[in-house]
């Protein structure tokens, strides 16, 4: 149940500065001096360094720590293709919890182009401005083309977060949920349900970190994924079955895990009755789940389950991943955010579950006591030791898997420098907050 009214959001969004984002200065500006070191003539020294070796950007600009969130606004949430200026308040909102969770420095940029290749060239042009780029709500299977190629052809990360957000934090979720469970990973049976970016990033990241293909079951709209249907696109056809499988109900009989990243209201709980033992659910459909937390606990008392909403145990809530996994990535220059750094991200999520809880995050959460167990199988988004669990695994995995351009090494100085990074940022903040 939402505890805002619509007038509240659209408050919010419209009192005061409009919107959720500004530039603020970092240099001072108290003189003539200092306007002449900022702009003409001190700003041709900087310029002159970098034409010498471009690389020095990293240095002499914002370009360490900034990232474009970018979109077209064609797969919005859960509204669907609304425009790119319809999108905005959605990656101004993205802009915010970059800077308050990391200290991520964004310029929100939304394109007004549908067209596959022209928005790859346009991406790729803004190369000099960005050390990361973060897309955002871009319908698939478009999606899948456009990060690919950007990969490919960009010296800074790329990383779509509709894909790998969803995929890394449910994919920590699954690692523990299944230490609950008392199942391998190489021997569960896995049905999705949704095939477009998450659904088809989760199961390549389950299968990363060591669920068999064999063993996923992929639906869509239309039912099981089958090898027979012609109509399916190469990214479905990666997962297609030749199981003789056609509705989700046959799917998902006695599988252990059902994740959904589709739509509301579209599991029963015989469905869910039909599952194995202690079965894993991760109904993560917005707002509304693919099965309600309160059918799906009542017609299986064994069921570990998350959700993608805040007033259930479990959210899987992708703001612990994206702010630290482009933390950790910038920190060390890396070229791109790959495989291994994914896999980092979702292994420092899943041991970070296993510790105890600090009293402010309980707090936060209004609980006595919060540990590991059915109901607590991910960090909580508050927990502000997040950052130096994801962002130091992240930034090693860049540094050992050959990525990194430059190599941290003293590590317990870089958690000393994130801990004061999301310090300063909060007290910043706090004092906006007392002013607004």
């Amino acid at each position: 149940m939402a505890i805002f009214t619509k007038q509240e959001a659209l408050d919010y969004h419209s009192m005061g500065r409009k919107g959720k984002v500004e530039v603020v200065c970092s240099k001072a500006f108290k003189n003539q001096k200092d306007l002449s070191l900022a702009y003409t003539p001190g700003v041709a020294e900087p310029c002159l360094e970098i034409k010498s070796d471009k690389m020095r950007v990293y240095d002499y600009t914002a370009k360490a720590n900034l990232v474009a969130v970018i979109s077209n606004g064609t797969a919005v949430l859960g509204l669907g293709d609304i425009g790119p200026e319809a999108s905005k308040p959605v990656m101004e909102g993205k802009g915010l919890l970059f800077k308050v969770f990391a200290d991520v420095d964004i310029f929100d940029i939304e394109i007004n182009e549908k067209d596959p290749q022209k928005l790859i060239e346009i991406i790729k042009s803004l190369e000099p401005t960005f050390g990361g780029i973060n897309l955002e709500d871009i319908k698939a299977p478009e999606c899948f083309v456009i990060e690919e190629e950007l990969k490919r052809t960009m010296n800074i990360p790329v990383f779509h977060d509709d894909q790998h957000g969803t995929a890394i934090i449910s994919g920590a979720a699954l690692l523990n949920a299944l230490k609950i469970a008392n199942k391998n990973i190489e021997d569960v049976k896995i049905v999705f349900n949704g095939a477009g970016a998450a659904g088809i990033s989760c199961a390549r990241l389950f299968v990363s970190l060591g669920a068999k293909k064999e063993n996923i079951i992929l639906c869509d709209s239309k039912g099981v994924v089958r090898k027979d249907n012609a109509g399916n696109n190469i990214y479905k056809q990666e997962f297609a079955t030749s199981l003789n499988l056609i509705t989700l109900k046959e799917a998902i009989a006695g599988a252990d895990v059902f994740t959904g990243v589709s739509a509301g209201n579209i599991v029963s709980k015989e469905m869910i009755k039909s599952m194995a033992a202690n079965p894993i659910v991760f109904a993560m459909a917005n707002p509304d789940p693919e099965i309600s937390y309160e059918d799906a606990t009542e017609s299986r008392p064994d069921v570990i389950m998350a959700t993608g909403r805040s007033d259930y145990p479990n959210q899987v809530n992708n703001v612990l991943g994206f702010p630290f996994i482009f933390r950790g990535a910038l920190d060390v220059r890396a070229s791109k955010i790959n495989e291994e750094m994914k896999i980092a991200a979702a292994h420092a999520l899943s041991e970070l579950a296993h510790q105890p809880v600090p009293d402010y995050v309980c707090k936060a959460y209004n609980k006595e006591k919060i540990e590991f167990g059915r109901d607590y199988i991910i960090p909580k988004p508050l927990d502000l030791r997040v950052i130096e669990h994801v962002a130091v695994a992240v930034a090693k995995a860049a540094i050992l898997s050959g990525v990194a351009g430059i190599i941290i090494s003293n590590w317990d100085e870089y958690k000393i420098q994130l801990r004061n990074r999301v310090k300063r940022v909060h007290e910043n903040y706090e004092k906006v907050n007392q002013q607004l």
